[in-house]
């Protein structure tokens, strides 16, 4: 009989042939098998993890804008016992294989939280509130589910937590424009659930973003949170992730306005 699949790592992917190496390279020799849901990519994507090998499974779907519903199709198709769910811009740091090796032969929870730790700007983001950015990335086979309401939204987990020591490396932007793209792409999200919501723009919604959360949030984050100790990467993301609830004024703003004909 074949042994059984104790580590199932997924993936949901799209247009990320500079990132998915990386990430498959850091899980190939000690997974079980991989799962990625490509999302109708038009670059190499599901050609690199193709050409991993028969460990590697990829399905092509749809792209939705709730990406997380592609996230959600790469855990069921999951076969293993343990699923380790990643992102395509990540990465499984050495002593974060043998911590998650260890916990699959000896667990004390049914999942856990990771550090995470993010770069921006080529820097490594130890302040600003950026470090540890735990979250949930490993758990028991059927015990998680993406709610699938919030771009920012965790996995709904049925058992008890813990967390891990150390860190998964994140690389989310290959450069500012990216970043940029990705922010854009956000602030399109944050102003549609708003929308949703039935949140319209003016009054106390304008004074709460465009003054009260975008001055807190660069406070926090830069003074409070010591992000100016990431030097001139910190301070390029604490200011942009401020000013990004102007952004999300301005999309609901649009949204909302009547169409001329």
């Amino acid at each position: 009989m074949p042994r059984a699949k104790k580590l199932s790592v997924c993936i949901a992917t799209h247009n990320e042939e500079q990132n998915i190496g990386r990430c498959l390279d850091s899980v190939i020799d000690w997974a079980d098998e991989v799962v990625i849901v490509d999302g109708s990519s038009t670059d190499r994507t599901a050609e690199i993890g193709r050409s991993y090998g028969k460990k590697v499974r990829v399905y092509r779907v749809g792209n939705p804008p709730m990406f997380h519903l592609n996230k959600q199709k790469a855990i069921e198709k999951a076969e293993g016992e343990w699923v380790l769910q990643l992102d395509a811009d990540e990465e499984v740091s050495p002593k974060l294989k043998t911590e998650i090796i260890h916990i699959i032969e000896n667990p004390s929870a049914t999942a856990y939280w990771i550090p995470r730790l993010n770069y921006f700007l080529g820097k490594p983001l130890r302040k600003g509130g950026q470090y540890p950015d735990y979250t949930i990335r490993f758990y028991r086979n059927g015990a998680a589910k993406f709610p699938c309401r919030s771009v920012h939204e965790q996995v709904e987990i049925e058992g008890e937590t813990a967390r891990l020591g150390e860190d998964l490396y994140h690389y989310p932007y290959p450069d500012f424009s990216e970043y940029l793209n990705k922010w854009d792409r956000y602030c399109d999200l944050e102003a549609a659930l708003l929308a949703q919501e039935g949140k319209r723009p003016g009054g106390w919604l304008f004074l709460d973003y465009f003054v009260i959360r975008p001055k807190l949030w660069f406070l926090s984050t830069y003074f409070r949170h010591k992000g100016f100790r990431d030097g001139f990467a910190g301070f390029v993301f604490s200011l942009f992730s401020a000013i990004r609830f102007w952004a999300i004024y301005i999309k609901l703003y649009e949204k909302q306005r009547p169409v001329k004909t």
